[in-house]
């Protein structure tokens, strides 16, 4: 695993809450490193919320600090994807950060969902700003 120049309990924080994200957004854009991270990290949780089990819930609560986000994963996303064996989330390279050349990935679920293609929320800061939905 990476480690992003973090102490381990700031990377661990980081990857709650880039999936607290995720599940909210059902979308982010993230450096692409962190994407690759974030997926390693969200698919175990994916697969144990198909398995709707107290034990299960208290798992995932365990790595994704957020309530409402786990209660989405587990009445959500875990039953659309109850036939799928894996592969819950795609990441699309979508070029270089303009200041730092940080390459910039989109993560996303898999089908099952409808996106509306202007909101992207962007995590490529330290906090997770929703960019404007242009009307």
């Amino acid at each position: 695993s990476r480690k992003f120049g973090k102490l381990s309990a700031h990377r661990k924080a980081m990857m709650s809450n880039l999936a607290s994200s995720l599940i909210e957004h059902k979308r982010i854009k993230t450096t692409h490193q962190k994407a690759l991270e974030l997926r390693k990290f969200i698919e175990p949780m994916i697969t144990k919320a198909k398995n709707h089990t107290v034990h299960n819930r208290r798992e995932v609560l365990k790595k994704i600090h957020n309530d409402d986000a786990v209660k989405t994963l587990f009445d959500v996303i875990a039953p659309s994807y109850t036939d799928r064996p894996g592969g819950y989330t795609r990441i699309i390279k979508l070029g270089s950060r303009v200041n730092d050349a940080a390459k910039i990935s989109l993560i996303e679920f898999v089908d099952k969902f409808n996106f509306d293609t202007e909101e992207v929320v962007d995590a490529t800061e330290d906090s997770a700003v929703e960019e404007e939905v242009k009307e």
